[in-house]
């Protein structure tokens, strides 16, 4: 069903490099950098050391950010051959980034996603346009070669007639067969269901597609056009197409999608499989960003008892100090390599230590302090005294600018916004999907910040009776 190539899919490599550029900007602090503030030492206070982190990073983050200060984000490709060399490099990460003792499930998944890959590549060139016909009813399906027929479409053209998609899912997703559609008609039957506008809802962004809506009555029906228009997302209120079920007037109805293929076809093409790539990209991305986020979490783990070791043995006298302990340059580096970030090692520094302004401004070291103290008091602690203090204040100021951090270099290497944000909803730190990163809570802290004071060349730990 494939055949010749588009010759739009010509591409310049150099205008759509991953280099990020650094660029100055007024400085101001939004309210909601206050706000979230507020919600670190909440958090916090009751025990929610993993919250505590999140909220911390995510204002840091923003505050960071509002400054101007951010990378322009990576050009992303224009073109197919772009988007292609572009994919090819992410496969190269997820090597990268899973070298070493790789079970079996971890090959079988990287050949999945070369595989994923080569289809589409497979998929060029080709002049056919593809027609998919979906829902949770379908009309019968001897109509397949009248609604073929009554598209009138200007190249040859194959209608995909799906099953009745399932009223329950556990995501959502689309069939791959559909998502890869230069036009999707879904049809409906008024009223509609929940799970008719969940399927809606998670259309693949950019998507061709009209609504299908069957009704027996003919005419225009303006109530029911006004109430479908009610209760449609925004974007998709336009798309209907009342039908009343029958094959003879097919064509009248679906003539606004044939003079749209008739003046789009041959663009359509093109457009469906940079948009297949880009969704792809996306995924990638997000998956990338898991694997980044557990490499992080020992990385951070190792630098904050680095910078509390050399806090407890030369006790600082400004935290503001601590701006350079934690600017700490073998995290930035191992950082910058997990982000496969272009940036030199004087913007990353620059980077850090605005994050660690940013902490020091909302108060994370004083509520760090304040918690110790507490936690001496209510558990007979006696271990918290002197340098400690300073040490894991130290230490945590360190695990909240890295995370902040990551988000700077992970929006810079082009993870998307929505996607990053999905990440910190479901790993309480940031970690992804694939496989979350052990969580924090105040208790373990402590005890681990115990364990490394025992460590600690003599260093006596005395708990109450």
């Amino acid at each position: 069903m494939t055949t010749p190539a588009a010759s739009q899919a010509q591409a310049d490599h150099s205008s759509e490099a991953r280099a990020a550029t650094w660029r100055p900007g007024m400085p101001w602090m939004p309210a909601a950098l206050v706000l979230a503030g507020g919600l670190v030492v909440g958090d916090s206070l009751h025990g929610g050391w993993s919250g505590a982190v999140m909220a911390a990073a995510a204002a840091a983050g923003m505050w960071w950010l509002s400054r101007g200060k951010t990378p322009i984000k990576p050009r992303l490709p224009s073109s197919w051959s772009g988007w292609m060399e572009r994919l090819e490099g992410l496969l190269e990460q997820f090597e990268q980034l899973q070298a070493g003792p790789a079970g079996p499930e971890t090959a079988a998944d990287q050949q999945l996603r070369r595989q994923r890959l080569q289809e589409l590549r497979d998929r060029q060139p080709r002049r056919q346009l593809q027609v998919g016909l979906a829902g949770m009813t379908l009309p019968p399906a001897g109509l397949q070669p009248a609604l073929t027929q009554a598209l009138r479409a200007p190249l040859p053209l194959c209608l995909h007639w799906g099953y009745p998609l399932s009223g329950h899912s556990s995501d959502w997703r689309w069939p791959q067969l559909f998502e890869r559609c230069d036009l999707l008609l879904f049809h409906l039957e008024p009223p509609l269901r929940a799970a008719d506008l969940r399927w809606l809802e998670a259309l693949p962004a950019g998507q061709t597609v009209a609504l299908l809506v069957a009704s027996p009555c003919t005419g225009s029906q303006p109530g029911l056009l006004q109430e479908l228009r009610a209760q449609l997302p925004a974007n998709l209120s336009d798309q209907v197409i009342l039908w009343s079920g029958q094959g003879d007037d097919l064509g009248e109805v679906l003539e606004p999608c044939s003079r749209m293929l008739r003046a789009r076809g041959r663009n359509l093409l093109l457009q469906t499989e940079l948009r297949c790539l880009e969704a792809l990209h996306g995924e990638w991305q997000s998956l990338l960003e898991g694997l980044r986020r557990q490499r992080l979490e020992g990385l951070v783990r190792r630098t904050q008892w680095l910078v509390a070791a050399g806090v407890f043995t030369a006790p600082l006298p400004s935290v503001d100090l601590l701006v350079l302990a934690v600017a700490n340059g073998l995290m930035l580096k191992e950082m910058a390599e997990l982000w496969s970030c272009p940036w030199q090692m004087q913007q990353l520094r620059e980077a850090a230590t605005e994050l660690t302004k940013a902490a020091l401004a909302l108060g994370i070291t004083e509520w760090t302090s304040q918690a110790l103290l507490s936690a001496m008091r209510l558990e007979g602690t006696t271990w918290l005294v002197g340098g400690t203090l300073q040490a894991l204040s130290a230490a945590y100021l360190t695990r909240v600018v890295a995370h902040a951090m990551a988000d700077v270099l992970a929006l810079s290497s082009g993870v998307a916004e929505m996607d990053l944000q999905a990440l910190k909803q479901q790993a309480p730190l940031l970690v992804a999907r694939a496989a979350e990163a052990e969580r924090l809570d105040w208790k373990g802290f402590l005890q681990q910040g115990q364990a490394w004071l025992l460590s600690q060349p003599g260093a006596g730990v005395r708990t109450a009776d």
